[in-house]
C-alpha cells in the first residue's frame, strides 16, 4: 500500500489522430453498430473521446438537428472573438472619450439639463451657459489638440 502512495501515474503522452482515424472510428460505431466501449478499447482510446467524436458525427450528418454542426462550432468560436475583440475597442474608446482635463464628453448631457424652475444657467462643470454649450454641440466635436506642437 505504501509503495502505491508513493508512486505517481504517469500520464501518457497526448495523441493526435488524423481525421481519416476519426472517421473511421465513427464509422464503425455509427455504420457498423459496434458499441463505443468496445471500439475504444479496440482503437486504445478513451471512451469520452469516441463518444465526443461520434456526437459531432451525428449532429453533422443530421445537419444539425441533434446539435451544432462543425461549420456552426467554428462560426460560433469566430463570432465569440469577434465579440470580446469588439468589447475591448468599446472599453477603450468609453476611456477615450475623457478629454485633458478629466472631464467626460457625457457632461455636456448633464450640461442641457434645465433647472426645475426653467431659469437659465451656467453650467458647474466649467461655466458656460446652455446657449454656449447648445452652439457647441451644433459646431460638432472639438478637434483634437496637436500634441507633438510644444505649447
Amino acid at each position: 500500500m505504501a509503495k502505491m502512495a508513493t508512486e505517481k501515474k504517469t500520464r501518457r503522452p497526448r495523441r493526435s489522430f488524423t481525421d481519416e482515424f476519426k472517421q473511421g472510428a465513427v464509422t464503425l460505431v455509427l455504420d457498423e453498430k459496434k458499441g463505443i466501449a468496445e471500439t475504444a478499447r479496440n482503437l486504445d482510446l478513451s471512451e469520452s473521446l469516441l463518444r465526443s467524436w461520434v456526437k459531432q458525427a451525428e449532429a453533422n450528418r443530421s445537419g444539425g438537428k441533434t446539435g451544432l454542426t462543425t461549420e456552426e462550432r467554428a462560426e460560433l468560436a469566430r463570432l465569440r472573438r469577434e465579440n470580446k475583440v469588439l468589447k475591448m475597442e468599446r472599453d477603450i474608446l468609453k476611456k477615450a472619450a475623457v478629454d485633458s482635463s478629466g472631464r467626460c464628453n457625457r457632461c455636456y448631457k448633464w450640461a442641457l439639463r434645465r433647472c426645475v424652475d426653467g431659469a437659465t444657467w451656467t453650467s458647474r462643470v466649467d461655466g458656460t451657459t446652455e446657449e454656449a454649450a447648445l452652439g457647441q454641440m451644433a459646431a460638432g466635436p472639438v478637434p483634437e489638440r496637436d500634441r507633438s506642437v510644444a505649447g
